[in-house]
């Protein structure tokens, strides 16, 4: 029997991944080849992203590149649950659209379209792995229940479910026996875990405290509100074995009128205090954060009073995003949209601000002795690539490359010295294992 070529092309975050990675889990290796290439592929599946409008352009583009291949062709995920009846009567060259509440029941969707009966219902527990052998997100609830004023996502993706403790744990278990060595927790909203729960236990700390010790070499967390890491929180990752000193807290806007425009918790001081604990207790702890130029009604001077405190914490990385009007969000209506060309020069002076002090900042690491991860080798560079507590797996952060005439593996755990520093990249020499 002939086994029918499976691709899927995961778009969006790593939630959005990891939805993928049990999509594809519900084929049979005996009977499907799984290919990221949809050349002569049977069945293509597009797993869509629908969080901005930026998202929402690449879901119809890729769409409709893959239209033109002869396979069925499957749109699922986000952009699909926000809008699925206008995506049937534009895109007639789908086969099948299936939302985010109905994926219980995708396998027997799919096994419809294509004649098959042997595909299994998706489960948590079930994954094909998608990122490498030695890393893998780790997902600990789904879901949000913040009602930010510019998000999509608890009209998407509903409000926050936390997924049961054993759970996590059984699945963390299994990924580590399979020698995966670096975890990334991913939540919307990760400090908020277990709140959901009876008496909101078992909480975040307790779930630290449970995966810590089962002797990951890595273990990160990603996406962290401001106003719901507590001192406790702090004073274990400060002490983990495992546990990065990596906050990536999105803070949207630094000015407090734009934040309650936002319906966003918490003050800019609150902020303030958050980074100078964290600082206090890991001096080489890592800051992220994201920012958005352009919300409705943010002034010159909010403006402004965000430059000045990304000039004061000075994030090690930081991204910026033009505010996008989404609808069915509490500020689509709002009036006093920011213009375009507005946007732009906003986000212009706070990335050129940020160029600034990543480079400075990445100066400061020049001699320093950096271990992580070896990630890959870069044919035309000539060089490694390493990844260690300083930048994310998802491609968000600069790079740490470096020379070795050792042979190295993907996975290696290696010790690297930083030798020269770029705006964004750090460059070094191979010290050893």
């Amino acid at each position: 029997m002939k086994m029918k070529k499976v691709c899927l092309v995961s778009l969006g975050c790593a939630k959005n991944l990891v939805d993928s990675e049990m999509i594809l889990a519900m084929f049979p290796l005996t009977s499907y080849i799984l290919s990221t290439s949809p050349k002569d592929a049977d069945l293509i599946i597009v797993n869509t992203c629908g969080f901005i409008e930026a998202a929402k352009k690449e879901a119809i583009d890729t769409i409709l590149e893959m239209a033109k291949y002869d396979a069925k062709l499957v749109a699922v995920g986000c952009f699909v649950e926000r809008n699925m009846e206008e995506l049937q009567e534009a895109i007639p060259e789908v086969d099948l659209w299936v939302p985010l509440k109905e994926y219980a029941t995708l396998h027997t969707k799919i096994g419809e379209l294509i004649g098959e009966k042997d595909l299994l219902p998706i489960s948590p527990l079930r994954r094909v792995i998608s990122t490498s052998s030695y890393s893998a997100y780790l997902r600990i609830s789904d879901g949000c229940d913040n009602m930010c004023a510019f998000c999509a996502i608890p009209y998407i993706r509903g409000r926050m479910r936390s997924r049961p403790f054993e759970e996590i744990l059984t699945e963390a278990k299994s990924l580590k026996k399979d020698g995966i060595k670096e975890i990334s927790l991913v939540s919307q909203d990760p400090m908020h875990y277990g709140k959901d729960f009876p008496e909101h236990k078992p909480d975040m700390l307790e779930l630290m405290k449970a995966l810590d010790a089962l002797g990951f070499y890595s273990i990160r967390l990603l996406y962290l509100y401001p106003e719901e890491v507590t001192d406790e929180e702090l004073d274990f990752i400060a002490g983990s074995k495992s546990i990065a000193p990596y906050f990536d807290v999105p803070i949207q806007s630094a000015s407090d009128h734009v934040l309650k425009e936002m319906n966003r918790h918490g003050t800019v001081q609150d902020m303030r205090e958050l980074f100078s604990k964290i600082r206090e207790r890991m001096p080489k702890a890592v800051l992220r954060t994201t920012l958005i130029a352009g919300f409705p009604n943010e002034s010159e001077e909010d403006h402004k009073e965000t430059l000045s405190f990304i000039k004061e914490i000075r994030f090690d990385h930081l991204g910026v995003f033009t505010y996008s009007r989404e609808e069915g969000t509490a500020a689509y209506k709002r009036k006093n949209q920011i213009p375009e060309k507005t946007k732009k020069e906003r986000y212009d002076e706070l990335m050129e601000e940020q160029r600034q002090i990543s480079f400075s900042l990445n100066k400061e690491r020049v001699g320093e002795v950096m271990e992580g991860l070896v990630t890959g080798y870069d044919e035309m560079k000539k060089m490694y690539s390493l990844r260690s507590y300083w930048n994310a797996p998802d491609g968000i952060d600069g790079n740490i490359f470096f020379h070795s005439e050792k042979a190295l593996k993907e996975g290696d755990i290696v010790k690297v010295k930083i030798l020269k520093a770029g705006v964004y990249d750090l460059l070094g020499t191979f010290l050893g294992e």
